[in-house]
């Protein structure tokens, strides 16, 4: 018997004695259950407030491991009652092995909430006690505090809408929208939203990939604008973030497509409505003033923003911490939109903020006095099944566009996707292995087969537009005569190496060329260890590319080599690179125009300047970065690739959820492959959802 085991013969004496508890959370951590961080704040709550008993200590313990997974609190009842769903547990049949959580919890005094209650640590959140306990559930004060935030800063924004004069509205939305137009009733549900983003001052537009989210917002933008201009003569100040430099990079692009088309309507003020509507987009850290090494900001209630209104794009990324930042960062009577996907995957941090706003989007819950308002501004009534005469005020600001026009029905991606976010796991694998969707692929993968895996991140499927990592490292050094270099020539002149003696100008172009290529594919994974993870991905891809001779990396101890990929894993402010940044490490002048320098190897970065501009970086000066080959589901959040390759493992894993797939497969915007050992993983994932506790708009 072991001295872990040995320590803690039965449950009940480790709920007895403190030290024994603290012990057996310690040996948790160790085997991975709960984080190192969730045994120390138990110890240290020991110390600071010792008249808590093993079981509050123990709640110490769960409520941080619950914020480690997303959730804002920790549900007293759900504990007690389903103790088995609170911690992932990979058991095994060794002598070492502690007690399971579920097994302890089961042990769980009926007086538990009566002694939290009781512990001088926890209090109601009027204080400064490091826990809080409302109504049977427990918190981390911050987290209290954050979610407190937000709710009273949508409610402040909700309370101060004012009713719209709807004949000024209503011929701005039809130039905007205009009736005639063969699409008019595909994107209806862009113009309402328009009129409900001008109606609050809080407004939450969500929708899947290619529904139109960056047009609809440009156009509420330009509505706006042509209001401001009509009424206060001066136009709002507006500024566009997202959680991501990748995702600010993303719509910077989109945005500058958006604002040119305004050029062909006749919109008053056209011209002040088009130079007032921003074309550069900042992270949520720049905008707000991130301080180095804290997590304080420049930007605060008592040194608001200077500002009218903000966008908030990829919305779905935004943890709880950073939305309360910002909310706090705003003016009273400055407007907030947000943008995002209800269905993808939540942020990393704790809080679902946009799935807990958009809990109702499908059904509406629009109010009379909404609908016949609505009707008024737009011309458009709406269904009935939208209408509740009980709805929300948050209801009556968030509306979901319905219609995808980069995936219709006969779209095998937006097949999957519907079928995946319906939870119907047997659609979602017949349209993965019919074949009437040739965009769309599922390909069988063992644990012992590395060909068909490395095959598809060579040269991907042979059709059009659908390479892998050969695609862009042919951009780099092309082969004549291969498919992929004649695409490449089709697509642009610019694919060839610029000569020694080119500028600065020559060199972005080809680079920015070179990262272009780059998004044609992307092997996504849902895990960072293991077999499947990537880690281990990345080291197979890279002796794969190695072997085939499109890389020259003759050695694993050659860190830098020409054509590797990396991804930036944390904001360097000094540096202006952000968390989710794509580089790709190239060989080119020492001093650009000057031969005679010789070469260097530098690694290229979209400037997110919209001008196709570089930033060239010397490795040695990248600190947080890792080799992108294969990339988490998470950490692809806010990109988009023409070719999505999706790793699942053999074996289920907590992390894999529908909204994990469906991130995954919305990725990809012409081809997606599923390499799957396992039919029933894929089932069980597809049948997971993702439920983080939170009182938050309820």
């Amino acid at each position: 018997m072991s001295k872990v085991t040995a320590r803690f013969p039965s449950q009940e004496i480790a709920l007895a004695d403190k030290a024994a508890l603290l012990d057996l959370l310690f040996a948790w951590a160790a085997r991975g259950w709960i984080r190192d961080l969730d045994a120390a704040l138990a110890h240290r709550l020991a110390q600071l407030a010792p008249d808590g008993t093993p079981s509050c200590l123990l709640a110490a313990a769960l409520v941080s491991h619950q914020v480690g997974q997303g959730h804002l609190l920790l549900s007293l009842d759900q504990a007690r009652q389903h103790p088995e769903e609170l911690i992932a547990v990979e058991r095994d049949a060794t002598d070492d092995a502690p007690p399971p959580p579920d097994a302890l919890l089961k042990q769980l005094p009926e007086a538990w909430e009566t002694q939290l209650a009781a512990w001088s640590a926890v209090g109601d959140g009027q204080d400064n006690h490091p826990l809080v306990l409302l109504n049977g559930r427990l918190y981390l004060r911050r987290y209290w505090r954050h979610e407190a935030q937000v709710a009273n800063g949508v409610s402040e924004r909700l309370s101060q809408a004012e009713e719209v004069v709807t004949e000024t509205l209503r011929p701005v939305l039809d130039q905007l929208f205009p009736p005639q137009d063969p699409r008019a009733e595909k994107a209806s549900s862009q113009k309402l939203a328009c009129a409900l983003g001008v109606r609050s001052p809080f407004a939450v537009i969500t929708g899947g990939p290619g529904t139109g989210k960056t047009t609809t917002v440009i156009r509420l933008l330009a509505l706006l604008q042509v209001q401001a201009l009509a009424t206060r003569r001066v136009p709002l100040t507006i500024r566009l973030a997202a959680p991501t430099g990748k995702a600010a990079a993303r719509l910077s692009e989109s945005i500058r497509d958006q604002i040119s088309q305004l050029d062909a309507l006749d919109l008053p003020y056209g011209a002040q409505v088009r130079n007032a509507i921003p074309s550069e987009v900042s992270t949520l850290h720049r905008l707000l003033g991130a301080r180095p090494d804290t997590r304080h900001f420049r930007y605060h209630r008592l040194n608001p923003l200077p500002l009218d209104m903000v966008v908030v794009d990829e919305a779905s990324m935004v943890d709880i911490d950073m939305m309360a930042a910002l909310l706090h960062a705003l003016p009273p009577r400055a407007r907030l939109v947000l943008l995002g996907d209800k269905d993808q995957l939540a942020s990393v941090e704790a809080g679902a903020v946009l799935g807990r706003l958009c809990a109702h989007a499908e059904r509406g819950l629009y109010r009379d006095e909404v609908v016949n308002w609505l009707e008024d501004a737009t011309g458009i009534r709406l269904d009935p099944a939208l209408q509740d005469s009980h709805g929300r005020d948050l209801d009556q600001s968030i509306i979901m566009l319905r219609h995808s026009f980069r995936f219709d029905d006969s779209s095998g991606i937006g097949q999957l996707a519907r079928a995946i976010n319906a939870g119907n796991s047997q659609a979602a694998l017949n349209v993965l292995k019919s074949n009437t969707f040739s965009e769309v692929q599922r390909i069988p993968l063992k644990r012992d087969d590395e060909r068909r895996l490395l095959s598809q991140t060579l040269k991907g499927r042979q059709q059009e537009n659908a390479w892998g990592y050969r695609y862009y490292l042919h951009a780099i050094r092309p082969q004549p005569g291969t498919s992929e270099t004649k695409h490449l020539e089709h697509e642009s002149p610019l694919i060839r190496r610029p000569t020694s003696e080119a500028d600065r100008e020559a060199w972005d172009r080809w680079a920015a060329h070179v990262l272009k290529a780059h998004t044609e594919f992307q092997l996504l994974t849902p895990l960072r260890n293991g077999h499947y993870g990537v880690e281990a991905l990345n080291l197979r891809i890279e002796q794969a590319l190695a072997r085939a001779g499109l890389i020259d990396k003759p050695d694993v101890a050659i860190y830098w080599y020409e054509g590797r990929p990396v991804l930036v894993t944390g904001n360097d402010y000094g540096l202006k690179l952000m968390n989710g940044d794509i580089g790709i490490a190239l060989q080119v002048p020492a001093d650009f125009g000057k031969p005679e320098q010789g070469t260097i190897l530098r690694v290229a970065f979209p400037a997110g300047d919209g001008k196709g501009g570089i930033r060239w970086i010397l490795p040695s000066r990248l600190q947080r970065i890792e080799t992108v080959y294969a990339m988490t589901v998470h950490k692809s959040q806010g990109s988009e690739f023409m070719h999505t390759a999706l790793v699942m493992p053999d074996t289920l894993s907590p992390i894999l959820t529908r909204e994990l797939v469906y991130t995954a497969v919305t990725r990809a915007k012409k081809n997606f492959t599923l390499l799957s050992a396992s039919d029933a993983v894929l089932e069980q994932a597809i049948q997971r959802r993702i439920a983080r506790q939170s009182q938050l708009f309820q």
